[in-house]
């Protein structure tokens, strides 16, 4: 009696077991989906819409292109998974950025010293005389060695910045280096609005003498009579040389200025974003919409290009001014030029100093 209802009770389980089977069998075949999902998680894929380890190319397209997604943490620009621009970048400033500026540099200074071995030292013709001539006076001076200060130390600095691992590290090692770039950083980020500070003086100071005039085209087609002995066209206060450099030095300090501020304060100015949009108003056809990442990244590849031809531009200024000319570095060392100098490379200036002063310009120098 007792086994008979042990043989029941395991037969009913079994029966139980069997029928459970069954049913799990007729559910995937009634459910045609689930033996692929199983097909599908094998091959890769996974439930719901995401990927698993399959590609989608269009997918992988619009993160290389920067796609934007939405962040709830108040750094929205983390939101961008992949910064593309940021290679580009990359690639621009050790390539041409660094690549073009070392040579240029390297001509410039090839050029001006082939001119200095064929032309040598341009002397004054008439030969020294004992009067002299005030030139600058000592506000103008000021203003001139602030900026000239300044960017000689902004310019040292900025060149370690792009050449100095290269250069300068394996001649100091690393620790030497790195002391010696964190504190040209400070000079760089400071002595920048000393900069800023004298490109404002000079342009107020000079402004109205650095005018062209009828001089300058005469200047300028004979050279500034650098190549020939005894030559020395007509010139005011500046001649055309002179006025070249002097823009030069406001247009190119004052872009620096305002990507050097761009970088100072980041994140804080769209200055391509505006200049793009103006330049569209003349047929050009520039984006407008730039990222924060986007506006750093340009104004850094600006800042560099436009510093590495303003101190090009710079050097041929400081060769003139000291080994080139004779009795030019007076002007600026104590403000006070040669009679004799001033008339062979600025005679109208002198001409109109002698009416204003009815011929009492100038004062004896010392011997």
């Amino acid at each position: 009696m007792r086994g008979r209802k042990m043989t029941s009770m395991y037969g009913g389980r079994i029966l139980v077991l069997l029928a459970f089977v069954l049913a799990l069998a007729v559910g995937v075949v009634s459910t045609p989906d689930m033996g692929s999902r199983a097909f599908a998680q094998s091959s890769g894929k996974v439930p719901g819409s995401a990927l698993g380890n399959t590609s989608d190319s269009q997918f992988w397209r619009l993160i290389r292109g920067g796609v934007r997604g939405k962040v709830s943490i108040p750094d929205k620009q983390a939101g961008v998974l992949i910064q593309s621009e940021g290679e580009s970048w990359r690639a621009i400033r050790n390539g041409p950025i660094s690549i073009y500026g070392w040579w240029l540099l390297f001509w410039t200074v090839a050029l001006l010293a082939l001119f200095f071995a064929f032309r040598g030292r341009i002397k004054i013709d008439a030969g020294w005389s004992d009067r002299v001539v005030e030139r600058f006076n000592g506000i103008e001076r000021f203003a001139h060695w602030l900026l000239a200060g300044s960017f000689i130390v902004l310019g040292l600095t900025g060149l370690n910045m792009l050449y100095g691992r290269y250069m300068l590290k394996p001649l100091l090692g690393p620790d030497a280096f790195a002391t010696l770039t964190l504190w040209g950083k400070y000079a760089h980020d400071y002595l920048a609005f000393a900069f800023i500070i004298g490109l404002a003086m000079v342009f107020v100071i000079w402004v109205r003498d650095n005018l062209p005039n009828r001089h300058d085209f005469v200047w300028i087609g004979r050279g500034g009579g650098l190549f020939s002995e005894g030559d020395h066209p007509p010139a005011e206060k500046f001649n055309a040389g002179q006025k070249l450099i002097f823009w030069a030095v406001v247009l190119g300090g004052t872009s620096l200025a305002f990507s050097g501020v761009a970088l100072l304060f980041p994140f804080e100015f769209t200055f391509f974003a505006n200049t793009n949009a103006v330049l569209n108003l003349v047929g050009f056809d520039l984006p407008t919409t730039l990222t924060p990442m986007q506006e750093m990244q340009l104004s850094q590849i600006w800042h560099g290009a436009a510093a590495l031809v303003l101190i090009a531009i710079v050097l041929a200024h400081i060769y003139i001014g000291t080994l080139g000319m004779e009795g030019a570095f007076d002007a600026m060392g104590t403000g006070l030029v040669d009679e004799n100098w001033a008339r062979e490379h600025h005679s109208e200036w002198v001409a109109e100093l002698e009416e204003a002063t009815g011929g009492e310009y100038a004062s004896p120098g010392d011997d």
